[in-house]
């Protein structure tokens, strides 16, 4: 199951009535250009046309099934333990930086923006943990070690 937050979920609204209105409606009045054309077999501008439409409903496609089967994951106050929605503060072995990561479902996962995937190897290493635990998970570079030093 995917998770998505209530932020995601409505960034998704957005865009899908977006895409499904005047996306749509741009592509198909493309289509139309393009047919009055001519010659199809060799139409450049209706071959870009159908290349884009087919990515727009595949897009719509999974816009629609992300909001139909993910759950939607809220911040659970007071939670001792690492879970969906939780904000984790790590430590790096052996160093005093510390980092600051989102627990959220792959779908929105941004590594610039400190959002880490439950599936990723840091997600799955965190889940369950508490505060003052050390995960270890591998990388390309090797296994690392983290200590988690809050949990919101």
């Amino acid at each position: 199951m995917d998770y998505i937050t209530e932020e995601k979920k409505n960034s998704l609204q957005i865009e899908l009535e977006d895409l499904k209105g005047p996306k749509r409606k741009e592509i198909l009045s493309a289509l139309q250009e393009a047919k009055a054309l001519g010659d199809l077999s060799e139409n450049a501008e209706y071959h870009q046309a159908r290349e884009d439409q087919g990515k727009l409903e595949e897009r719509i496609t999974k816009i629609e099934y992300l909001l139909k089967n993910s759950k939607v994951i809220s911040k659970k106050e007071g939670s001792d333990t690492v879970q969906m929605g939780s904000t984790i503060v790590v430590e790096k072995e052996g160093s005093k930086d510390q980092k600051t990561y989102t627990m959220v479902g792959s779908e929105e996962a941004d590594m610039l923006t400190g959002k880490i995937s439950n599936h990723s190897p840091i997600g799955e290493a965190l889940c369950g943990k508490k505060k003052g635990d050390v995960v270890s998970f591998k990388t390309p570079g090797g296994m690392v070690n983290y200590k988690i030093i809050s949990i919101s």
